[in-house]
């Protein structure tokens, strides 16, 4: 007779260094504020279709259902993902007071004037959560960030991209606070106050 092995169980690997969720103050409140909103309201909101819907009978053609379970899903999923970016925050005021050698170079908050084929372009360096291109927010993680840290006023950097090499000038390295939407509600939330239509 053949006896059974008893159950291996997995293999856990340790956990690695923490991955810092580098982020501008306002940065964090405007995750923090979609984070509330999920799950303050629009999380009990489209539970509350979904409950009316399962109450309706047949759940398998019911379409407010079905759409309302996987709203949920997506809620939840957004919800951790946030949660996770909070927890592993790593606040950077960059108006913040620096020493005189650190308020000269390129860190993360630093808004940098710099040339490039004698066109100026300026960019604040954000973190990833914060990038908007059409403001000139980019992230630390970006190639152009890499490239830029740790450089001062008049020094010459280069940008590797695939098909070509650019060469930019720093001109300017300013730290002032970095303007920042704030979280909005989006449109066709289902805790949205309804517009009766007369």
């Amino acid at each position: 007779m053949r006896m059974k092995r008893p159950l291996r169980e997995p293999v856990r690997e340790e956990a690695g260094p923490a991955v810092k969720n580098y982020i501008t103050p306002a940065g964090l409140q405007r995750l923090k504020d979609e984070h509330e909103f999920l799950l303050q309201r629009e999380r009990p909101a489209v539970v509350k279709v979904v409950a009316w819907a399962a109450s309706n009978g047949d759940r398998s053609e019911n379409a407010d259902y079905q759409y309302g379970k996987r709203r949920l899903r997506q809620i939840d999923s957004r919800v951790l993902f946030l949660t996770k970016r909070i927890n592993a925050a790593f606040v950077v005021d960059p108006a913040a007071p620096r020493p005189k050698a650190a308020a000269t170079r390129i860190f993360f908050g630093a808004t940098v004037t710099y040339k490039n084929a004698d066109v100026e372009n300026v960019v604040s360096i954000v973190g990833i959560d914060e990038v908007d291109v059409n403001r000139g927010y980019i992230s630390w993680r970006s190639p152009l960030a890499a490239a830029l840290m740790k450089a001062s006023r008049g020094d010459r950097v280069a940008v590797r991209a695939p098909e070509k090499t650019d060469h930019l000038e720093i001109i300017d390295v300013e730290y002032a606070p970095i303007p920042m939407d704030p979280f909005r509600e989006p449109p066709g939330a289902q805790s949205a106050p309804k517009v009766e239509s007369s």
